[in-house]
């Protein structure tokens, strides 16, 4: 049924229960073939009129609009305020159930904006805990409806998001340039700036560097003209990464240091932290000589994560960069403590992180002299690397592996790693 229907359909029911007939209903201000054609959903009642039959029948305006009395209305908005505030405050899975039972209100069925955004903060609360696989099933089912351009945006940033985490890279890139790279693009906003840097970091992780580089000037040029801080802090971040992903250390920094200025003044707490998370992740590998400084960020990072919306997966990557920081400190037993953590916190079908965190404990353990236990290690690295489709961020694992079994006296597992290396990045 249409909107049309379906008020015409509470109009005639409401009437009924009253005991009117459609001349008394209109008498004197409409005729009764405009009630019988606006019940029969051949007319849509301008507010006003609607106005005036939620008098006549002595009912709320938003029920004859919606379908549901002003009070419940009022009980639907104030339970999908709690959950969104759950989610916000970091409280992920308690976020997740609010949103769970307020679908299941028989009421929300006819909002449809509502019952949308309470779907959509059932994705990202599924999405922080970690279930990227569900995530990505409701937003690929919101994006099947109708709905804002504004919305849909959205919907595009979060799902590429989940893909580019599931290492789903074709997928995520597919989403990206269905809307930014269509003949039919809008004018650049904050939210597509925000896709954009979505699909950049995609490009990144796929090993398209022609492309990033080109559509990072892109970004930064849209940013520069909307003058706006949400737009400057992605478009700068993620010039930052495609920076240091040349070997611009130095400049990689300037650009991230203004985009964590900006977004310290501006931005949510979990976009913050995350931010702050991965400039300590940049500044350890540019500059290891201040590795406590980058450790004091990363610290901040993860209690910052911890309290926002961020995902475990965030709070883990916040994690394996922490212990990489104590690695280079020379404090092996504290970087297991981090490991460990991490270790919880990701899911199993996030294969390039778990990766990383066995590839850290081969290192600490051949830090402690535990060799037995790091080739162990090592060698599950091998097996975790080998289910990992060919990607930029896939041959930089299996270098650091190459190097950790180099390290360890594995002269044959470090050959056959650095020949994986060099098969992933197409060499």
């Amino acid at each position: 049924m249409t909107t049309s229907d379906m008020v015409g359909l509470r109009i005639k029911t409401v009437r009924r229960q009253r005991g009117l007939s459609q001349a008394q209903l209109a008498h004197p201000e409409l005729s009764d073939s405009y009630v019988s054609l606006i019940e029969s959903g051949k007319r849509t009642p301008t507010p006003a009129v609607l106005e005036l039959l939620a008098q006549k029948l002595d009912c709320s305006l938003s029920y004859l609009v919606n379908g549901v009395t002003a009070e419940q209305m009022e009980d639907i908005e104030l339970a999908l305020g709690y959950a969104r505030l759950a989610l916000e405050n970091g409280e992920v899975s308690e976020a997740r159930t609010r949103f769970a039972e307020l679908l299941t209100d028989n009421n929300l069925t006819g909002l449809t904006k509502l019952r949308q955004d309470t779907e959509f903060g059932l994705a990202l609360a599924t999405e922080a805990g970690g279930d990227l696989r569900e995530a990505s099933a409701i937003l690929t089912r919101l994006r099947s409806e109708e709905t804002t351009p504004e919305r849909a945006v959205e919907l595009a940033i979060a799902l590429c998001r989940v893909y580019r985490d599931s290492e789903r890279l074709t997928e995520a890139v597919e989403v990206g340039e269905q809307i930014l790279r269509s003949h039919a693009r809008p004018t650049w906003t904050d939210h597509l700036v925000e896709l954009g840097a979505t699909l950049l970091s995609a490009y990144l992780f796929r090993g398209d560097m022609l492309r990033a580089k080109q559509f990072a000037a892109e970004l930064l040029n849209a940013a520069d003209t909307l003058g706006t801080p949400r737009s400057i802090v992605a478009a700068n971040w993620n010039a930052s990464v495609v920076a240091e992903s040349i070997g611009h250390g130095e400049e990689a920094l300037a650009f991230a240091e203004r985009a964590l200025a900006v977004q310290s003044e501006n931005g949510a707490p979990r976009n913050l932290a995350r931010m702050r998370g991965a400039y300590g992740q940049l500044l350890l590998r540019v500059r290891p000589g201040q590795a406590a400084a980058a450790r004091d960020v990363l610290t901040r990072a993860t209690e910052e994560l911890t309290q926002s919306s961020a995902s475990t997966i965030d709070v883990a990557r916040c994690r394996l960069e922490l212990a990489r920081a104590e690695i280079v400190l020379g404090s092996p037993a504290e970087a297991m403590v981090h490991i460990r953590a991490a270790d919880q916190l990701v899911p199993d079908n996030v294969v390039a992180l778990g990766t990383e965190g066995d590839l850290l404990v081969s290192r600490v353990q051949g830090a402690l002299g535990n060799f037995a236990e790091a080739e162990i290690s090592a060698r599950a690295v091998q097996e975790r690397l080998s289910r990992l489709p060919h990607s930029r961020r896939a041959a930089g694992t299996w270098y650091a592996a190459a190097e950790t079994m180099e390290m360890l006296g594995d002269a044959d597992g470090a050959v056959e790693a650095y020949q994986r290396a060099m098969a992933c990045a197409g060499l």
